[in-house]
């Protein structure tokens, strides 16, 4: 509920403010009566049928709807439901605004009226959402079916709403309740309006017996979502709500996807046609995504009578709202053009009954039909495919050799000019910032896979601007940098002219708790000094690396630390590396490797380091809720780039197996390696389906909501990995642990008989083991991971068995 999304409170709506003052002061616990401040009353544009309005004293805000002054239409505007429907539902957990009192007493501003607590968020009006990426359209849309389906879900006794509606024969009182509201407000006569309540009510469905909660409203300019993320926050319009048939509820929400060809509904509503709107998922999709949430058949009974129904409904209220303008207490401004909506609805919800189709069933995708890339994923992974195969795949060689010559050089810090050249070149084709929903268009989901296909080349990801940990440090600043902090940093980050680090770990504490790091940022003026010792900062032996993100306590001072949660008390902070007190001190060694490439893992000290106070992110005491936003995401492309590397893996095993010969006959004629590469096979589909759910998870709740799904992927990829590498080397024998044996085998056709002359730790599998089995240390060890997963798991399993009860 947006303030700016509110006018002047209309003549015609004006009521008591001192009446309301004086109410509230005495009903509302809480309302703040010393403030010197006065009310502010400001009215929602929105809002067709009961008035609602933005309330303000002092640091309070609420919201109020109100029944419409004046003569009204029997039955309706029951506000007095809404109320007992949200008390129900917040103290169920479903998103609601929370319900903060109801007034009977009409004395007080002329009608009845309930208060409710003000939710920031986004509203959207069009619901074609122009405002947002592709991707988040997407998301955005997955949300709110998977709202709608939650909500579905409800047991009616568990939320105390025992004859709130009558029940069983829904579809008939639908039918007969819009009729009759439609020939009371109807100023002219329309045959397609009475040929389709004729067609509704001869073709009612045989089984209509269902008894949901139905929201009656369900679509998108009533949901508030979360200002970043695409998450529901609060659904809101309970004015129709009632016990009755689900679908009836989904088929209005899904009403725009069959909207009549050139009819735009009007300013300040939800209604538009979504046909050909990139990013909004299909008719389909969103019929399995809702089915699959309620485990419950895609193929929909009577989806023909849902959908002409939903068009009749529309077209009632229509007409209802032009009724209430000629009457003189509408709520919309522009009621009068309300009038002109009825016929074409009508001549619409006509066409769909009589085509007498059924839902339409939900397509399969090969990564299962939760996981359906956007049609731009799959443009663009193709296109990356097409580059790494055309480019990347065929420098390889000459990247290696250029590491092999300069192992143990300083120059082994510095990229050869063949990367530069697949730099510009995969910008040139669009192919850059693939990783950045709001750079690129695409989703996690849609990423993820591509993720996978640049983890199958060691300096892929770079050729991209898609490399670790420059990606997490990227959606910091784009999520909570400020804007000069953007311009600074971000901006040429982004353009690839330099890179960064990331400072987390402490080598004299556990760090595997982040609350032990001890790293002081402390205020001094105009500047904040950073002191202590972090390890494993990856990327800081790059030569290009120019700025650092460190992580440090804030909240430490002398009786400041007690007082303050302790994930309250770190913050993060960019610290530019040429900054007097940085000293980089040694690239610390996975397993004998300093992963030179990539830019090593350093230790690095900060001694009394002063950057300005401007460089604190999103303020002291924001670290963790840094770190989630940074991590979910994140991980995400860290399990699939490694889930590409055990492809990779997996492809030398087969390729030995298939050529090398024991005891009489070949290799994977052996039971036992027949069997290794089995399991191979399926615990990669089975890390990728885990870690595309992750993705999907993110794209649809955002990273906190999906923290267990993100921990379970950190365990199950790297253990994956781990595990198809151990069973690569032994098929290998003793070369797959020496660095002489190629990684030739693993490059296309052409490569497939090739054996590099020059040798190279990064074509052995003993690197790519090493690799994978740190993966199991970085970002927190398995067992801090798995020890959250079931902490999380007993809690869901707590709520499921108390919604049953």
């Amino acid at each position: 509920m947006e303030e700016f999304d509110t006018t002047d409170v209309r003549e015609k709506h004006r009521f008591s403010q001192a009446a309301l003052v004086s109410f509230l002061s005495a009903s509302l616990p809480g309302f703040p009566l010393t403030s010197p401040e006065p009310l502010t009353i400001r009215q929602y544009r929105s809002g067709q049928s009961n008035p609602t309005f933005f309330l303000k004293k002092g640091p309070k805000q609420y919201v109020l709807k109100k029944k419409p002054h004046g003569p009204l239409l029997p039955g309706a505007h029951r506000i007095d439901r809404e109320y007992r429907v949200q008390m129900a539902l917040f103290a169920a957990g479903f998103p609601v605004p929370k319900p903060l009192l109801y007034c009977k007493d009409a004395a007080v501003i002329g009608t009845e009226f309930y208060v409710m607590e003000h939710v920031q968020g986004r509203i959207f009006r069009d619901s074609t959402l122009p405002e947002v990426s592709p991707a988040e359209r997407s998301a955005l849309y997955v949300a709110a079916i998977e709202m709608l389906a939650q909500l579905h879900s409800f047991n009616l006794n568990a939320l105390n709403l025992q004859g709130y509606g009558r029940g069983t024969g829904y579809c008939k009182r639908q039918v007969l309740t819009w009729k009759t509201q439609y020939e009371r407000a109807a100023n002219v006569e329309i045959p397609a309006m009475k040929q389709l309540s004729d067609w509704l009510i001869n073709n009612l469905p045989a089984n209509d017996n269902e008894e949901k909660l139905s929201h009656g409203d369900f679509r998108m300019d009533n949901i508030i979502f979360h200002p970043r993320e695409a998450r529901v926050l609060a659904v809101l319009d309970w004015e129709l709500s009632t016990v009755g048939n689900s679908i009836a509820d989904l088929a209005y929400f899904t009403a725009p996807h069959v909207w009549p060809s050139g009819l735009q509904f009007l300013t300040h509503t939800s209604y538009a046609s979504l046909q050909n709107v990139e990013g909004i998922p299909s008719l389909e999709e969103l019929i399995s995504i809702y089915c699959r949430c309620r485990d419950i058949q895609t193929s929909l009974p009577n989806w023909n009578f849902f959908l002409a129904l939903a068009f009749f409904k529309v077209a009632g209220i229509c007409q209802g709202i032009y009724a209430r303008y000629l009457l003189g207490n509408s709520s919309a401004e522009d009621a009068y053009k309300f009038a002109e909506m009825v016929e074409p609805l009508a001549e619409n919800g006509l066409q769909l009954a009589k085509r007498a189709v059924a839902a339409p069933e939900a397509p399969v995708s090969i990564a299962g039909e939760l996981f359906l890339q956007s049609t731009k994923g799959k443009k663009i992974l193709q296109q990356v495919k097409n580059f790494m195969n055309q480019h990347v795949f065929p420098a390889e060689q000459e990247v290696i050799e250029y590491y092999a010559k300069y192992e143990s050089s300083q120059l082994r810090w510095k990229k050869p000019l063949i990367i530069d050249k697949l730099k510009e070149m995969a910008k040139a084709e669009g192919l850059w910032n693939l990783f950045l929903p709001a750079v690129s268009g695409l989703s996690q989901a849609d990423y993820a896979l591509i993720a996978e296909e640049t983890g199958k080349c060691f300096f892929a990801p770079e050729i991209f601007n898609c490399q670790a940990p420059d990606t997490g440090n990227i959606e910091v600043l784009h999520l909570y940098g400020t804007e000069e902090q953007k311009k600074k940093w971000l901006d040429p980050l982004l353009k690839g002219e330099f890179q960064s680090c990331f400072c987390m770990t402490e080598p004299d504490v556990a760090s595997s708790d982040a609350t032990n790091m001890e790293c002081s940022i402390k205020r001094d003026g105009d500047s904040y000094i950073v002191s202590g010792t972090k390890w494993w900062s990856s990327g800081a032996g790059n030569p290009d690396c120019k700025v650092a993100i460190v992580m440090g306590k804030t909240g430490n001072s002398p009786g400041q630390s007690n007082s303050l949660s302790k994930y309250r008390q770190h913050s993060m902070i960019l610290v530019p590396l040429e900054t007097p007190g940085v000293k980089i001190v040694r690239p610390l060694k996975v397993f004998g490797y300093d992963d030179a490439p990539h830019g090593g893992h350093f230790e690095i000290h900060f001694h009394q380091v002063r950057v300005p106070v401007s460089n604190i992110i999103l303020g002291e005491g924001r670290g963790f809720e840094i770190a989630q936003g940074r991590l979910g995401p994140g991980r995400i492309h860290h399990c699939m780039r490694t889930i590409g590397l055990a492809e990779r893996a997996l492809q030398i095993m087969c390729e030995r197996a298939a050529k090398r010969k024991t005891f009489g006959k070949k290799l994977y004629e052996h039971e036992v390696v027949a069997h290794w590469i089995a399991e191979c096979r399926i615990a990669i589909e089975q890390a990728r389906l885990l870690t595309l759910r992750a993705a999907k998870s993110i794209d649809t709740v955002g990273s906190a909501a999906a923290k267990k799904q993100i921990a379970m992927i950190k365990v199950v990829a790297p253990r994956m990995a781990c595990k198809v590498v151990d069973y690569a080397l032994q098929v290998c024998g003793a070369a797959g642990f020496s660095q002489d044996f190629p990684l030739a085998l693993i490059l296309l056709a052409v490569y497939s008989q090739k054996t590099l002359s020059s040798p190279c730790k990064y074509c052995s599998n003993s690197y790519r083991f090493t690799y994978a089995r740190s993966l199991r240390i970085a970002d927190g060890p398995d067992e801090v991971h798995l020890s959250a997963i079931a902490k999380m798991e007993l809690m869901d399993q707590a709520k499921q068995l108390a919604a049953k009860m």
